[in-house]
């Protein structure tokens, strides 16, 4: 909202957060797109370069996704992998998630950048406002062409990824990686400290 700021350390906090409660640990971390359940709607590939064009549009994307209202269920299921495989991918917000190949967080970030490419196209053939999805697309290819990107590759530019096969980072590899982290450190860091702050106030409302 204009005008305020975002309360310091928010961005670090939500980070540690998802970590701490919301990663399943009961589930391993994925190796390639062809190695999960294929059961669910096969997404295609996209090379290193689109995926960093289409990264800023990602919002865009979604949001006119769900103001469609006659979809149907394959739109709803490649909808909801985007959503869900950008939270496992801590919304974007871990640093070189998109630009960085070695960071733990690239691959998943294809995995949901794909899939964001396959609703936009995918809304191209349903019965929707077309002029604002034309006009996205028409955006998107010539952030390509002015950017010459679309040919650039990395390791996870020829995988393919399926609605029932989330991608989540290995948190080994997650601790090789310094600017990583460095992100969940200092959020550990920071709430830890909020912790005891915490702590300490109410054991200073106690004393008579």
């Amino acid at each position: 909202m204009r005008g305020r700021r975002p309360y310091p350390g928010g961005v670090l906090f939500a980070i540690f957060c998802l970590i701490v409660a919301g990663w399943p640990a009961s589930v391993a971390a994925h190796g390639g797109g062809s190695s999960g359940s294929q059961a669910g709607i096969p997404i295609p590939s996209l090379t290193h370069g689109e995926m960093a064009v289409i990264a800023p549009y990602y919002g865009r994307i979604i949001s006119l996704a769900e103001s469609v209202s006659d979809t149907d269920e394959t739109f709803r299921r490649l909808l909801n992998f985007a959503q869900i495989q950008r939270a496992y991918c801590l919304w974007g917000l871990m640093p070189g998630s998109v630009s960085d190949e070695e960071s733990p967080f690239n691959e998943c970030s294809h995995a949901y950048l794909a899939a964001a490419k396959a609703v936009l196209l995918q809304m191209r053939v349903m019965k929707v406002e077309k002029a604002s999805v034309d006009d996205l697309v028409s955006d998107i290819d010539t952030a390509l062409v002015r950017n010459n990107l679309s040919l650039i590759l990395c390791k996870f530019s020829g995988e393919s990824f399926n609605t029932a096969d989330l991608i989540r980072p290995e948190l080994a590899d997650i601790a090789l990686h310094m600017k990583s982290l460095a992100v969940i450190l200092s959020a550990s860091l920071l709430v830890l400290a909020g912790l005891w702050l915490g702590a300490r106030a109410l054991r200073l409302q106690a004393q008579p």
